[in-house]
């Protein structure tokens, strides 16, 4: 049974089973509803609620988002909880996540273990707590707390929750505690229904206001404000009515249907790993060459995950400076609050500096990242070879280069593989795991537990030109260019793609990562010479006539005074037309809309190119690529599930027009040619 219920000495006990998470599924519910006929049946002093296993409850069950609702609503269910005339006690054993803490919210007590979580987690996956959470949250903790737990949807500590006033108490046997407690004391408690409404708090909400307009686009986030700003002054159950309301609404929403998507790939990506089987050994030490941005984020990452980790350089200058710059992530960790001083002293012994490779210790593991330039990667290698024992892992953090290429100097070629991580690596949660042609299951199933392990999102990729994310990067920025040469500017781009959802426009993120490394790359893959290809010649210039390379140097696409933010460049302006004016094109206007449809389009044909090619293994894995390495909108699902909405046919129509106007940049996929001909989506690419 999904819930049991059983009773000792005028003590209940409802214990929600239902592994391995105990979601909140129709048989819970049921069951939940069952064990309360049974608690009014009996003559208690009180009903504790705890689950099974090492979990209280984790929320409900996003597969059946995509179904009608089915009797008993989880809100009917706990409204029965409140009303139930016995003390309720909530023995909160583990994670109590979304309809999970709302039980807990629906008890007169709550009651948790030391390494319990608690969250409400449902804006993430589009929606607004649908069982009492934005109304029974404020009033135990504040209107500040619960706008911060609601919008963000993380999830708190127990130590966190006690200091909030969420939770009554921490004990280590949360059932024995609450069923040992003094009557009296118990008798005194009172569910959050029956405490007053929370305090107004100005601040707090204009706050969550404010961040909740900062995707105005996002619906769910400003809908959560509004229920969770009326606790304050609307009677609880015409609140709790209104909150049903508005989770019912959104439920069925696309953006809900898009996070819900995102969610389950995140899913099927960790539990890819099972493909490769379990690793022999788990990676204790590792090497990482390049003492740069990357290379020391990447080190304070593995060291954050306790891996013991030697940063090489090539000289005591530049070892000097990535011990700075290590230093200096973990002192910004404690800042932020993301780490404790404990942690920081911790990750600090971790963390080594040596110049050259005649004494680094026998690591499990070395990943290089130095300057994109084949020898200089392969000499690396063949230098980390000499250096490490023979069962050592071989990573790159190439971003465009020939893994299989860069594998040829390897001696063991199976033990190579790209581990392609994104800037700061410390921060950023994709990891684009580069097979080889040689690299071996073991490998792989090193490189997933290593994800695991860093907190990672972990997608396959197959070799060629930028893997997934950074060949579908190239062709965004040349569309972004085209529409430049044809008549935009950089800031209507940037414009429109912020509009749509993206973090930044294509030109705000070149500013920030540095013109040169685009240029570098155009320049290695010789695009000037390339007839296959129309080449724009606008951002070459920027960097070899204007020495403008972003927010590094003071200038790039935009002027950047000392507020730090991006002007529009009359000098950029200018040099847009004139190229317009040089490739005899006669300017033309284009709509936002025009913009996004043109780039996005672009895009998603560039990744029905990576899936004919097995780059990708499915339409999921790129739009985790794009989610989570280059801001594509979360709430639209990613790349992939947002083209979905385009039936095949009806793509090839618009992609036809556009190969008419530029033969040069357009084509028609073959797979999508196959997609239309089989009557199929390309969300059916997913199940395949």
């Amino acid at each position: 049974m999904a819930v049991s219920f059983s009773e000792s000495a005028g003590v209940g006990l409802i214990e929600i089973d239902a592994p391995p998470v105990n979601k909140i599924g129709r048989s819970v519910r049921e069951g939940l509803d069952r064990a309360l006929d049974q608690a009014v049946a009996s003559k208690l002093s009180r009903l504790i609620i705890t689950g099974g296993g090492r979990i209280f409850a984790a929320g409900a069950d996003a597969m059946e988002f995509d179904y009608p609702p089915e009797p008993p609503h989880l809100n009917d269910v706990l409204k029965r909880l409140v009303d139930i005339g016995i003390p309720t006690v909530a023995a909160i054993n583990g994670p109590a996540l979304g309809g999970g803490l709302e039980i807990a919210l629906a008890c007169s007590v709550r009651i948790a273990s030391p390494d319990a979580i608690l969250g409400l987690p449902e804006v993430t996956l589009g929606v607004v707590p649908g069982a009492g959470g934005t109304q029974r949250l404020p009033r135990l903790v504040g209107l500040r707390v619960a706008f911060d737990m609601i919008l963000s949807g993380r999830s708190v500590s127990a130590q966190e929750a006690f200091n909030s006033g969420l939770l009554d108490a921490i004990a280590d046997q949360p059932v024995a505690v609450a069923a040992g407690m003094e009557q009296p004391q118990i008798d005194l408690a009172v569910t959050a229904d029956r405490r007053p409404a929370p305090n107004v708090d100005a601040v707090a909400e204009n706050n969550a206001r404010e961040k909740a307009a900062r995707n105005p686009r996002f619906i769910a986030p400003r809908k959560a404000v509004e229920l969770v700003a009326a606790s304050v002054s609307t009677p609880i159950d015409e609140a709790l009515s209104d909150e049903r309301r508005v989770f019912l609404e959104l439920r069925g929403s696309e953006q809900a249907r898009a996070l819900r998507h995102i969610f389950f790939a995140e899913r099927a990506a960790l539990a890819k790993a099972k493909e490769f089987g379990t690793p022999r050994h788990q990676i204790s030490s590792s090497v990482v060459v390049g003492g740069g941005n990357m290379g020391t984020s990447i080190a304070y990452a593995l060291a954050s995950a306790g891996i013991a980790t030697t940063v090489v350089e090539m000289s005591e200058a530049s070892m000097t400076q990535a011990s700075g710059k290590t230093a200096r992530l973990v002192d910004e960790g404690v800042a932020r609050a993301a780490i404790s001083n404990t942690r920081a002293n911790e990750i600090r012994t971790l963390l080594s500096h040596v110049v050259g490779f005649d004494s680094l210790p026998a690591a499990d593991l070395a990943i290089e990242a130095v300057f994109e330039d084949m020898s200089v990667k392969q000499n690396v290698f063949a230098r980390l070879q000499a250096s490490l024992p023979n069962e050592a892992i071989i990573a790159t953090n190439t971003s465009y280069l020939d893994v299989n290429l860069l594998a040829d100097g390897v001696k063991s070629p199976e033990r190579f593989v790209g581990l392609h991580f994104f800037s700061p690596a410390h921060v950023m949660k994709l990891l684009e795991v580069v097979r080889g042609s040689r690299t071996s299951a073991e490998t792989l199933a090193a490189a997933f537990a290593l994800a695991k392990r860093l907190g990672k999102i972990p997608v396959v990729a197959g070799v060629c030109d930028g893997f997934i994310g950074n060949r579908i990067l190239a062709r965004y920025r040349h569309m972004a260019d085209l529409l430049l040469i044809e008549g935009a500017l950089p800031e209507e781009v940037d414009g429109a793609m912020r509009e749509f959802g993206m973090a930044m426009g294509p030109y705000e993120a070149q500013d920030l990562s540095g013109l040169d490394i685009g240029h570098a790359n155009r320049v290695r893959q010789k695009l000037r010479q390339r007839s296959d290809i129309r080449y724009v010649p606008i951002a070459d210039r920027m960097v070899e006539k204007l020495a403008r390379l972003g927010r590094k140097s003071g200038a790039g696409w935009y002027d950047y005074a000392d507020t730090g933010r991006p002007i529009v460049s009359a000098v950029v302006s200018e040099l847009v037309r004139q190229a317009s004016h040089d490739a005899s094109i006669v300017r033309r206007s284009f709509t936002s809309n025009e913009i996004v449809e043109r780039i996005v389009l672009a895009m998603t044909v560039e990744a029905l190119a990576i899936l004919q090619e097995d780059i990708a293994e499915r339409p999921a894995d790129i739009d985790l690529v794009m989610v989570h390495g280059y801001g594509f909108p979360r709430w639209r699902g990613g790349l992939m599930h947002y083209a979905s909405a385009l039936p095949p046919g009806e793509m090839i129509v618009r992609v036809s027009e556009l190969v008419a106007e530029d033969p040069l940049s357009w084509s028609v996929p073959l797979l999508l040619r196959q997609l239309a001909d089989q009557g199929r989506s390309i969300a059916c690419l997913n199940d395949a």
